[in-house]
């Protein structure tokens, strides 16, 4: 079901690249790349959330509710919507 959204991208250093709405809560691994035009990666950059940063998927809500992710031991909600643009490698240590 919804195989869409657990699609799968090998990143460049041969980890899984995942989007951080299909992570599981209380898993880290380290940005790879916010996709987006240049408002919703500017505004993402602001809070935070940018390549190369670590995060942990703190908890999500169903149905498309908003996803907590901790980075820089800040604690941080963004929509379901912007999370699902952002792509993590988790197999980073």
């Amino acid at each position: 079901m919804f195989g869409w959204l657990r699609r799968r991208k090998r990143s460049p250093s041969g980890g899984d690249v995942v989007t951080l709405v299909s992570m599981r809560p209380g898993q880290s691994g380290v940005i790879v790349e916010v996709r987006g035009g240049r408002g919703i990666v500017e505004r993402l950059a602001v809070l935070g959330i940018r390549p190369g940063k670590r995060v942990v998927k703190v908890s999500s809500m169903l149905l498309g509710g908003p996803v907590t992710v901790e980075i820089d031991r800040a604690q941080i909600a963004v929509g379901s919507q912007m999370a699902a643009r952002i792509l993590v490698d988790v197999n980073v240590s």
